[in-house]
């Protein structure tokens, strides 16, 4: 008989991890205070945007190889999966910032004109030139965790309301807490993110579009039946659940220099969460006694997630003790 792995944490990394270990037919146990997605989690706010090229501009080289894995993943976990790539753009003023982008970037090709307007026609007449990364995906990533959430039960694995580690011996446990196991991880940061949620139901965008400016990033990512996500600052800050003005109007801001229209569209949502993160802003997989402990996402929770947890069941079922993102205690 096979002994079970409890996994401490039902966050995106939480469930990534418990779905790997079923699907090698691995029984779970997932402990978690909450118990179903919410607002309770970061990756509740997060925008599930798979743009590992993207990410190239200032994420370190192990995100964009190891992201390139992330769509697949999640299409085998029966997730909707949108493959209609992404685009940058920016406005007539910061032309160098996509200039910029366009260096320290692959993975895309301009486009301009004709071809702009048949990607998306309400960027026509605002954006004469954007990057377009035709290799990039989103999802919904509510909708992502209820899934795996629902499938996992399906599958039998065991739900506990609880964070604590299993009492009477620890057994085989993967601790997956983001920034609550700062009382384990003291290198563990939060940084701030902060979101709205806009409906124009007038307004179409098939792709997440990334607005470039010289201060901070921001990009508007469509869920759908005229719903789009806008998101999202970044912070050094582990305040949680507080978004500030400031932030709020910069992100409403960047919807209209993005098109006017959005100045019509119902303010639906507010949300603010801090992401955990290590100091080189990369995920670590670390040993402490008995417990593994997967952590440190960042910003890129739905884009690594599947590799790590890959990377976390290897280590449980014995396949490599050392896997990438390692790091000794």
């Amino acid at each position: 008989m096979i002994e079970p792995v409890t996994i401490r944490g039902a966050g995106v990394v939480g469930l990534c991890v418990a779905s790997e270990l079923v699907a090698r037919g691995v029984p779970v146990i997932l402990r978690d205070p909450a118990m179903a997605p919410g607002a309770q989690a970061c990756s509740w706010w997060a925008g599930g945007m798979l743009s590992p090229f993207c990410e190239g501009f200032s994420a370190e080289e192990p995100v964009m190889r190891l992201g390139q894995e992330a769509a697949a993943w999640w299409e085998a976990q029966g997730v909707t999966v949108h493959r209609h790539g992404s685009l940058v753009v920016t406005l007539q003023r910061d032309r160098r910032e996509l200039d910029q982008f366009a260096r320290r970037t692959t993975g895309h090709r301009t486009v301009t004109g004709p071809e702009l307007a048949g990607l998306e026609p309400l960027l026509a007449d605002r954006f004469d030139r954007a990057l377009f990364f035709e290799d990039e995906a989103h999802i919904d990533p509510r909708a992502a965790l209820a899934h795996l959430l629902s499938r996992l039960k399906k599958a039998g694995a065991r739900f506990e309301h609880s964070s604590e580690a299993p009492e009477g011996g620890e057994g085989r446990v993967i601790d997956c807490r983001g920034l609550a196991a700062q009382d384990v991880l003291p290198e563990l940061r939060g940084v701030k993110g902060e979101m709205v949620v806009l409906r124009a139901p007038d307004l179409a965008l098939q792709r997440p579009v990334r607005l470039l400016h010289p201060r901070y990033p921001l990009y508007i990512v469509p869920r759908g039946d005229g719903v789009f996500m806008l998101g999202a600052t970044q912070i050094e800050s582990a305040e949680r659940g507080r978004a500030s003005v400031r932030s709020v109007m910069e992100l409403l801001s960047a919807a209209y220099a993005l098109h006017p229209a959005f100045a019509e569209a119902e303010l639906v949502e507010i949300g603010a969460d801090a992401r955990p993160a290590f100091p080189d802003n990369l995920p670590r997989l670390s040993r402490k006694g008995a417990t593994l402990h997967v952590n440190g996402m960042f910003r890129h929770g739905f884009l690594l997630s599947p590799a790590v947890a890959r990377m976390a069941a290897d280590v449980m079922q014995g396949r490599n003790q050392t896997p990438e993102f390692y790091h000794e205690d």
